[in-house]
């Protein structure tokens, strides 16, 4: 009976002896799944958390545009007419209008 030489046996010596125990080997491709392959990836949460801060930000603006437009609401419920001047740049038929930026 011939006994058989494993042709895989110099490159499994060359890896160091805790990383060729089986508990290792096991907590290393659990930790990959979860990071790489699981539904709830590492990937995934960071875009969501991305998308999360993008949607926070829009919240804000939105916000602050709805306290800019309830005060022009109370401006027109004010004087129609002078909202309408300073906003469209209406004028009367015999009138000019200049308009002055300030710097």
């Amino acid at each position: 009976m011939a006994v058989r030489k494993n042709p895989f046996k110099p490159f499994l010596e060359q890896i160091p002896a805790p990383m060729r125990n089986i508990y290792f080997l096991s907590l290393v491709l659990f930790f990959a799944f979860m990071i790489f392959v699981d539904k709830h990836d590492f990937l995934t949460n960071y875009r969501l958390q991305q998308t999360l801060n993008k949607l926070e930000n829009d919240k804000i603006y939105y916000e602050e545009k709805m306290k800019e437009v309830r005060k022009d609401r109370r401006d027109i419920a004010n004087d129609k007419e002078k909202f309408a001047r300073e906003h469209y740049y209406l004028n009367k038929k015999d009138e000019d209008v200049f308009i002055i930026e300030k710097k």
